[in-house]
């Protein structure tokens, strides 16, 4: 990414030299982030990240109107980013259907089939939970919103990297994506769109000089997309080790959360899950208070985008039903290059807050 910080400073949109190898540029980290995912070049239209491709299908939608397909069907357990924007488009006559899931935070298939229906214009899963993981059917989704005359979108953001992503066979008709999920640059993203933007089936929500097909005009950031494709073209290289790497220290962690905790709750331990993503419920600790006392480490509440907000997470109030479980549910995601024996110091720091909080109960 540095040499296209300082020495090869040119617009990829500018007729000139400079501006011409700036664009060889991305036209090879198009080509990285289309192999990783398995489509054409052209069908990689590059964003600020998923939150912002996500919002180019939901607006696209809106400013083509409702008509008579004005339903728009998302899960519950959504990402905000998908969330938000499915309200947006209610306030403008669409209809948005909610899909309920089960107790592992997996979308109910047969719940899926009696609500996705011939007036369904869009159905919007995300490929795998942010918060707890769960991997969804993305493929049978697709299958039931075509089966009906509607698209599918697929949040991918956070399974890319972490389990096999093919949007061939998953048959989507778009998907987002985020760079710093798989250790690329941060505020750089993709939206994959089928058959590229000359097949954009809405309104091209914005306007300008017409870049990237005229989806996200503006000038393209260089060194974030050749980032996000040397990063994609890694993942790829390096894919099965990563994952094998990942799935080990995932059961690692919780093989010693069992025998250090055993009255923590794994949440969804039998769903199918990305590896490195963990949440967990500990009895009589509020999740707040071990945020607060550990301040050395970087774990969650829930999801990055929902940090500052006070009411509980709307994906763990799909599975559990018990408020207290929800405080005291933390969530933990770890990387390839974390060691076991960060799990053992960090697990002994929590078992000596809870030490010390059981003295403060006595001395009470």
């Amino acid at each position: 990414m540095q040499k296209y910080w300082a020495d090869e400073f040119g617009n990829p949109s500018s007729a000139h030299i400079a501006g011409r190898r700036a664009k060889e540029a991305v036209a090879k980290a198009r080509k990285q982030v289309a192999e990783l995912i398995n489509c054409q070049p052209a069908e990689i239209i590059f964003t600020s990240g998923a939150t912002e491709s996500n919002n180019l299908v939901f607006l696209g939608l809106l400013l083509s109107g409702a008509g008579n397909r004005n339903k728009i069907v998302v899960s519950a357990i959504e990402h905000k980013a998908v969330l938000e924007p499915a309200k947006l488009l209610a306030k403008h006559g669409f209809e948005v259907a909610i899909l309920p899931v089960d107790d592992q935070g997996v979308v109910k298939l047969d719940a899926a089939a009696e609500i996705i229906d011939q007036k369904t214009s869009l159905l919007s899963v995300h490929t795998a939970n942010n918060e707890i993981g769960t991997i969804q059917p993305v493929k049978e989704l697709a299958a039931l919103a075509h089966a009906k005359g509607a698209y599918f979108h697929t949040d991918a953001a956070q399974a890319l990297g972490k389990m096999e992503l093919n949007v061939e066979a998953i048959d989507c008709d778009f998907a987002s994506f985020s760079a710093h999920k798989i250790y690329g640059p941060k505020g750089v993203g993709a939206l994959f769109t089928r058959g590229g933007p000359t097949r954009w089936p809405f309104e091209k929500p914005l306007c300008g000089g017409g870049q990237e097909g005229g989806l996200r005009p503006g000038t393209i950031n260089v060194p974030g997309v050749v980032g996000f494709g040397e990063a994609c073209k890694q993942v790829k290289h390096q894919f099965n080790d990563t994952v094998a790497k990942l799935t080990e220290l995932t059961n690692i962690f919780i093989e010693l959360l069992k025998e250090k905790f055993p009255t923590a709750i794994i949440n969804t331990p039998n769903a199918p899950r990305l590896p490195g993503v963990v949440s967990v419920s500990f009895p009589n600790l509020h999740g707040d208070l071990l945020l607060s006392n550990l301040p050395a480490y970087c774990f969650s509440r829930g999801s990055a985008c929902d940090s500052g907000a006070i009411s509980p997470s709307h994906v763990l109030k799909q599975i559990i039903n018990n408020h207290d479980i929800i405080d005291n549910t933390v969530r933990f995601s770890f990387g390839k290059n974390i060691l076991e024996d960060d799990f053992v110091i960090f697990m002994e720091k929590i078992k000596m807050l809870l030490n010390k909080l059981s003295e403060y109960e006595k001395d009470l």
